[in-house]
């Protein structure tokens, strides 16, 4: 555990214990986020060989350019 990690669990340590469950779900909730993120990665990746022949083409070469 680093200093930073160890000053944060004493920190929620000081709160009472109805602000420890909020910390609890926001830490939940960025969890989700994060989740979400490589998820839409994960997404993002898998279209690229599908839009390829769309995207890489010459008649659309004029708006790679844009």
């Amino acid at each position: 555990m680093n200093i930073t990690e160890h000053l944060l669990i004493e920190k929620i340590l000081q709160l009472p214990p109805t602000r420890r469950a909020e910390v609890a779900d926001f830490v939940d909730f960025l969890c989700s986020r994060e989740g979400d993120r490589a998820l839409v990665q994960a997404a993002t990746q898998t279209s690229i060989a599908s839009f390829a022949a769309t995207w890489d083409n010459d008649a659309d070469a004029a708006y790679d350019a844009l």
